[in-house]
């Protein structure tokens, strides 16, 4: 039993002199404040970022307004490759087409009638014609009568007065019916000419109403047919999943209906971290990888950059840049609507003074890092000239220095080993 303690005591000390070995070990000798040393070198910059591919060219739609509903009679499905020219749609011409029938109707009826007004009106013309050179004879012939009253008695020579003013009279009276029937005969041409034009317009309208039932691809691409909202009758429940449209569906005026998409050339739209918005400008170089297709590489270059950054409601509220890229050549696996990866090439720095990135921080509103001295950490205001995701280039201060990676002020204290000793174990019965 005696031996057996005495086991016991000397597993305990042994015990105890591993652990104090191992605090003596892993404890720090003082702060446990992580730095990296001030370098100097070549720092290329690199902005990566992620986008979406979408067309440059692209074109809605919508049913044709004809002020009633419409029947979709042929619909390309989605995913159909069309050439320009080609039929997308084509919607139930029926009413339009009896309209047109109507219009070309009215338009010969008024042909007709003005054929006939123009044949009536040339043969009043002529009877006015005649009856005026009657009514001319007629004064002339008076007036011969007149001429000759000194030859006759006083009776005879006041009857032919009486007979030439009487001529005179008939005379004027049967100009101004003349006139009369001419601007008659002249406005009732004018009325059917206008009920032609009507006519015309009619028939021009339902044409092109006509024509507009079918619709055609204005260019090369791919259709992309969207959901019909009004298949449950105007009703959308909240997850339902509305099908698309398709041939035998009424829609109203106006509803979008497909989309024509041109995947010949595609661009790239992107959001740009504020940090980064330094390092980009139009003309760089962009390497994108399609997350659908991982195995091809494209390239392209940066088009533009907004100068309005935005707030993203569900990131923070951070604020980002709009930046647009032109994508150099296509192929034939990459569609608009998929993300990609882009590496953009920024600009390179020779000789630059650079330090982690986590070891720069926001100082009321001032670029700043903790230099380690004998005595612990002094701040340092520093200018920043540019920023990867890994390094951080800045002037104002010289080599040799080392720097904090994480604040100092906040770093958490040190760990100190336990006190206590682990009690003895006790012996079994």
């Amino acid at each position: 039993m005696k031996r057996w303690w005495l086991t016991s005591i000397a597993v305990t000390v042994l015990v105890l002199g591993v652990a104090a070995v191992g605090w003596s070990r892993v404890a720090p000798a003082g702060s446990l404040i992580p730095t990296a040393p001030l370098q100097r070198g070549q720092v290329a910059v690199r902005v990566n970022a992620i986008g979406d591919l979408r067309a440059t060219r692209s074109t809605q739609f919508f049913v044709p307004p004809m002020g009633n509903q419409l029947t979709i009679l042929t619909l390309a499905n989605s995913g159909t490759a069309v050439k320009a020219g080609d039929v997308i749609a084509e919607f139930d011409a029926s009413e339009q087409e009896f309209a047109l029938e109507q219009a070309q109707f009215d338009l010969q009826l008024a042909d007709q009638e003005i054929a006939k007004a123009e044949a009536e009106a040339a043969v009043l013309a002529a009877d006015d014609e005649v009856s005026l050179l009657t009514a001319r004879f007629n004064v002339r012939r008076a007036e011969l009568d007149a001429k000759a009253n000194e030859l006759v008695g006083s009776l005879v020579a006041k009857q032919n007065l009486m007979l030439l003013e009487e001529a005179k009279g008939k005379l004027a009276a049967l100009e101004k019916e003349v006139q009369s029937h001419r601007e008659t005969s002249k406005a009732s041409t004018a009325m059917i000419r206008e009920r032609r034009t009507k006519a015309m317009a009619a028939v021009a309208t339902a044409t092109r109403n006509i024509n507009n039932l079918k619709v055609l691809a204005p260019f090369d691409g791919f259709v992309s047919v969207r959901q019909n909202m009004n298949a449950l009758g105007g009703i959308v429940f909240f997850g339902a999943s509305m099908p698309d449209f398709k041939p035998g569906d009424a829609t109203n005026s106006g509803t979008l209906f497909a989309e024509l998409i041109d995947t010949s050339r595609v661009e790239v739209t992107a959001k740009l971290a504020e940090a980064d918005r330094a390092n980009v400008s139009p003309g760089q170089r962009v390497d994108i990888t399609v997350d659908a297709a991982p195995d091809i590489q494209l390239q392209g270059k940066v088009r533009s950059v907004s100068s309005v950054a935005s707030r993203q409601m569900f990131e923070g509220g951070e604020r980002r840049f709009d930046i647009a890229f032109d994508v150099e050549g296509a192929h034939e696996r990459i569609r608009p609507g998929v993300s990609a990866a882009l590496s953009i090439a920024g600009a390179v720095f020779e000789a630059a003074l650079h330090v982690p990135r986590a070891a720069i921080f926001d100082v009321s509103g001032q670029p700043t890092v903790y230099v380690k001295t004998a005595n612990g950490f002094e701040p340092r205001s520093v200018k920043l000239r540019a920023r990867t995701e890994t390094l951080a280039m800045i002037e104002g201060l010289e080599m040799p220095a080392e720097v904090a990676l994480v604040n100092p002020s906040k770093a958490p204290a040190p760990n100190k080993p336990a006190s206590s000793v682990p009690s003895t174990p006790q012996p079994g019965r």
